[in-house]
């Protein structure tokens, strides 16, 4: 039987393959700054949405205990060191802190250590009805990466305990409050 043998061979030329690393290093500078970007915007969407999870907990726990319940930073008391762990606890005896008769509901962990949390209270307390015992403070919950402030994010929460995340009201880019303010940290 007769074999046909080619002589052409199968593999890249040294101009083909400097050609496809050129290509491939173009893009990969084209794509990481938006991937940096995108990593930056998804942990601030999961740090927000985290946070609001935590405040519907705090509300649903009051309601369903029939007790006033408290979210805040404790350390061991409550503090306005929001970047730290946000407890949310049951308070037993309506003192207003954490002690040994209150019940711990749920701990979300301190944010990445470059980014800032701010709210301009120790705490919120919400009442059997879901309502906050006190007005909430002028400022939402703030949240704001370290890498782009332009990404900063909040929450505001109603003196009727109900919550809501910041939004991109005017497509700037960047998230605003109902009065069109940006959501910025000092």
């Amino acid at each position: 039987m007769f074999q046909y043998k080619s002589s052409k061979k199968n593999g890249f030329t040294v101009t083909e393959l400097l050609v496809g690393i050129a290509i491939a290093g173009i893009l990969t500078t084209i794509a990481v700054p938006k991937l940096n970007d995108l990593v930056i915007s998804m942990r601030v969407d999961n740090e927000i949405s985290e946070l609001n999870r935590l405040l519907l907990t705090a509300r649903n726990s009051a309601i369903n205990s029939g007790v006033n319940t408290i979210i805040c930073p404790l350390a061991p008391k409550c503090s306005n060191n929001w970047h730290n762990e946000i407890s949310v606890f049951i308070d037993n005896n309506n003192d207003g802190d954490y002690d040994a008769n209150d019940t711990i509901v749920k701990v979300k962990a301190a944010i990445r250590a470059s980014d800032k949390l701010q709210y301009g209270q120790n705490s919120l307390i919400y009442t059997p009805s879901g309502n906050l015992s006190s007005s909430p403070a002028n400022s939402p919950f703030s949240y704001c990466p370290a890498d782009d402030a332009d990404k900063a994010r909040g929450i505001i929460v109603s003196a009727s305990g109900r919550s809501y995340i910041t939004q991109d009201s005017d497509s700037d880019g960047k998230d605003e409050d109902r009065n069109n303010n940006h959501i910025t940290c000092t």
